[in-house]
């Protein structure tokens, strides 16, 4: 059988599922992600560019991820990273979004030869693709799918069966380094968990974590490679006191059912169950562990929320201090990264008291990521919770090569060198930021209470808005305004002026047909009204 007619075949029993109203699948910030029974033919399509992908890319290994993260449990996605462990490059979203919409099976393979031509790739030279999957059911179909198209293709496929997302992206970096000088780790499950344990070991440096934490695992993924990884922490050198809850992965109905990271921060409130006891360290990871929300009910002032934006600064400030005192501050540039809807007090904080550069992208880790990798050390999180910190090889070559004139000086310069291991530098990953948030609070000696403290969150409030036609509106400066449709966002700025330290700014939802409206003001009556304002306005040119 020809390199086409086994494609084609492979098409054939994963078929593609027609859009209603000729509408297209499109390759966003998540990849494909939708109702899960739509996606058994993108999923074969996207293995088909993920084995051009390997191929254009000197055979080196590429992830693909099975997920749809804090969706609910019937929705499914699926997305490729690339051989670093970050996004699939952008330009190569197109081609996603050009195979995946093929109208048939031999157009399919038309497409796919097109493509192999017009970008130089030698469908003769070798490719390897790795994947995982999280805890939802669709996910075995859809494995199956990816599997015939590498199969297809004559791909090496190695399946790591069920993982966080963080954990694939991890693998798909150590697997490309594997045997060189920045070898990023072991080609293992057991190998994230090792490096992971061990460099917690190192930050702590045998400071003390006070108190227990509980960890809502969202019914996701994220539960049972908590448990696992808590097994490889050395009971005799960290006393790391965790209760892992809503972790039933074995009913899919319950997957970030009114429990997560993404129901804390919209919600603004705690999970329901297990019943929040006042005072007691918590924190949420998303469906696929990739998101953290720390949090607390307070006996006296109630539910007090630290999102993507707190873990920021808190980042910032304990990292620029290190620097600080490992004499490295005139050697390496340090920079935050935020998104349109970071707290407008987060921003203030860190340009005026962290005296640290801050950067506005548009919305998606993408974004934030590619920007983050223009500093030795850069800072980046979503207000969501989805973020991480990024160390240039000249910033770890500096921790480990400087030679130390002061006790505190090794202190640092170790502790530093300990963080580069323990931070995911891949993507996002809801696990290694909370040992890193632990290591934080450990060496500063800080409750929840002394975290919050830092500054003042601006009242604030995100609606989301359904529209006919969510294409129609169209942002410029880093999602921030609107250019089209004309007029609209003199309106938005009209509503604005009528409230004190005020801002709002509406962006195309990246999933679904919707808008998200996002508002601050000084009270949290202000917030409410203008958002709900600028929803009516929103509304208005949205039909």
């Amino acid at each position: 059988m020809s390199h086409d007619d086994k494609i084609i075949a492979g098409s054939a029993k994963h078929p593609i599922v027609v859009l209603e109203k000729g509408g297209l699948y499109k390759y966003g910030t998540a990849g494909f992600r939708m109702k899960a029974d739509l996606l058994e033919g993108v999923t074969y399509r996207v293995g088909l560019l993920a084995s051009l992908r390997s191929r254009k890319l000197n055979s080196q290994a590429i992830g693909v991820m099975i997920t749809a993260s804090h969706n609910p449990a019937i929705d499914n996605g699926v997305k490729i990273v690339d051989p670093q462990g970050d996004m699939l490059e952008q330009e190569w979203e197109r081609h996603a979004t050009s195979l995946v919409n093929a109208a048939s099976d031999e157009e399919l393979a038309k497409i796919y030869n097109t493509l192999a031509v017009d970008l130089k790739i030698d469908l003769a030279v070798p490719a390897k693709v790795v994947y995982g999957r999280d805890t939802r059911p669709s996910g075995h179909k859809l494995v199956t799918a990816l599997a015939a198209a590498l199969d297809a293709t004559e791909t090496e496929a190695v399946d790591f069966k069920i993982l966080t997302t963080p954990q694939l992206h991890y693998l798909v970096r150590a697997t490309n380094s594997e045997g060189t000088p920045l070898s990023y780790g072991e080609v293992s499950e057991a190998g994230y968990y090792k490096k992971l344990a061990e460099a917690f070991v190192r930050c702590l440096r045998n400071r003390k974590i006070e108190g227990s934490l509980v960890v809502d695992c969202a019914n996701g993924v994220g539960g049972p490679k908590l448990t696992e990884f808590l097994k490889y922490i050395p009971k005799d050198d960290v006393s790391f006191d965790v209760k892992v809850v809503n972790d039933d992965i074995l009913r899919p109905e319950v997957l970030n059912l009114d429990s997560g990271a993404d129901f804390v921060k919209t919600k603004q409130r705690a999970p329901p169950s297990p019943k929040p006891v006042p005072g007691v360290r918590s924190c949420s990871f998303d469906g696929d562990a990739d998101r953290l929300i720390y949090y607390w009910v307070d006996p006296d002032a109630g539910f007090v929320m630290l999102d993507g934006d707190r873990i920021s600064s808190l980042a910032a400030s304990f990292i620029g201090d290190l620097v600080e005192s490992a004499g490295l501050r005139d050697d390496l540039r340090i920079g935050v990264v935020q998104t349109a809807y970071a707290n407008g007090a987060s921003t203030n904080y860190i340009r005026q008291h962290l005296k640290l550069p801050v950067i506005c992208t548009p919305t998606g880790v993408k974004h934030l990521h590619h920007v983050a990798q223009g500093f030795d050390i850069g800072v980046y999180f979503e207000a969501n919770g989805h973020g991480t910190v990024l160390f240039s090889p000249d910033a770890v070559t500096a921790f480990k090569k400087s030679e130390p004139q002061s006790p505190a000086q090794k202190d640092a310069l170790d502790t530093l060198a300990a963080l580069a291991d323990l931070i995911n530098q891949t993507v996002g990953d809801a696990l290694s930021d909370m040992l890193m948030v632990e290591v934080i609070l450990a060496h500063k000696g800080w409750t929840l209470r002394d975290w919050s403290m830092t500054y003042s969150d601006l009242p604030n409030r995100l609606v989301r808005v359904e529209v006919e036609n969510k294409d129609v509106f169209r942002t410029t400066d880093a999602e921030r305004r609107l250019s089209h449709p004309e007029g609209c966002q003199a309106e938005i700025d009209a509503e604005v002026k009528k409230f004190k330290d005020a801002r709002s700014f509406a962006r195309a939802s990246g999933t679904e047909n919707a808008m998200r409206v996002y508002a601050e003001a000084a009270t949290r009556s202000e917030a409410n009204e203008l958002a709900e304002r600028v929803a009516g306005v929103v509304r208005r040119w949205g039909v």
